[in-house]
């Protein structure tokens, strides 16, 4: 994701000279050649992320179009009120990036988990929440966000993570999910770094015999709300796949879709449970520990599908 990252923030500060690039002392192999390429347009604000949001700020308030990188918590929760009145109450065009979403620093322990941001960064007014599924998806969102008129957060994964498109969705529209492939027994619903999880866990439930409509919720919030009532039109079973607690995130914006519409459908939510992880390891270390596999999800999936029988 960090590539597709560098390669169209590349494209588009070449393109728009309004663009600036703010981070808080991270992403010095991501951004090594900017300093360069972009002199006065890419700022190291130091490890100062409350800071780097205010001035985020004022440059929103000059005419500029500004992204801001960080680590997940930091750009997140450790600014979460410079973000609340700084962006989000004068609605300014400010994109705030986070890397590293999820428990991708599972081996930094739970300083580094990012498990709440979602819900942290949905309750905010004029707040939009976009969470890539792949590097064909970050490519577009950062493309797409340039149109927004109020502050967003692009929630990304690491580097290295598999592309699950095949090609360049047509019609990519921030506030509209992706189905991938249409079924009539389970929908599974993922968001961010999940969707090639939930694409594998779809291919181990083909060969049991059940076809799983597989949608990209890559935009949390708004949330496709059109997309769910029309999947719950065809499969009986609902499920949610995110690596985000099991509150305030994908599962809990699913469920109030469904309760605000009435739809009849079964709801099954795979996320981290409510609680921190005091063990340390790597990001599929700690994957396993919550059942968040491609395995671990298709055996869930099977057992909702056998109950509603």
């Amino acid at each position: 994701m960090r590539k597709a990252l560098l390669d169209i923030l590349t494209q588009l500060m070449h393109a728009d000279r309004s663009i600036y690039i703010l981070t808080a002392d991270t992403g010095f192999h991501v951004f090594d050649e900017f300093p360069r390429q972009f002199p006065g347009r890419f700022i190291n604000v130091g490890i100062s992320e409350a800071a780097m949001i205010g001035m985020a700020a004022g440059l929103a308030m000059a005419g500029k179009q500004v992204f801001t990188y960080g680590i997940v918590p930091f750009v997140t929760m450790r600014c979460f009120e410079q973000i609340r009145v700084d962006l989000c109450y004068p609605n300014l065009p400010v994109k705030v990036i986070g890397v590293g979403g999820g428990l991708t620093y599972g081996a930094a322990g739970m300083t580094h988990h990012s498990i709440e941001d979602i819900a942290v960064m949905s309750c905010l007014p004029n707040m939009t929440v976009i969470c890539p599924g792949d590097p064909v998806e970050t490519g577009l969102a950062i493309q797409a966000s340039m149109a927004l008129k109020g502050p967003c957060y692009l929630r990304l994964g690491k580097s290295g993570e598999p592309a699950v498109h095949a090609s360049k969705p047509e019609g990519f529209a921030i506030g509209k999910g992706i189905t991938l492939r249409h079924g009539r027994d389970i929908a599974l619903i993922a968001t961010g770094n999940m969707l090639a999880t939930a694409a594998a866990a779809c291919d181990l439930l083909a060969q049991r015999g059940l076809a799983c409509e597989l949608v990209s919720m890559h935009t949390v919030k708004p949330i496709d709300e059109d997309l769910i009532a029309q999947t719950a039109t065809r499969c009986r079973i609902i499920a949610t796949l995110e690596e985000h607690s099991i509150i305030g995130g994908l599962g809990s914006m699913v469920a109030g879709v469904i309760a605000d519409h009435g739809l009849k459908v079964t709801l099954r939510r795979l996320a981290i449970p409510d609680r921190y992880e005091h063990k340390a390891g790597s990001q599929e270390f700690l994957r396993g520990q919550y059942g968040l596999t491609a395995e671990g999800v298709a055996t869930e999936l099977l057992k909702a599908a056998v109950a509603a029988d």
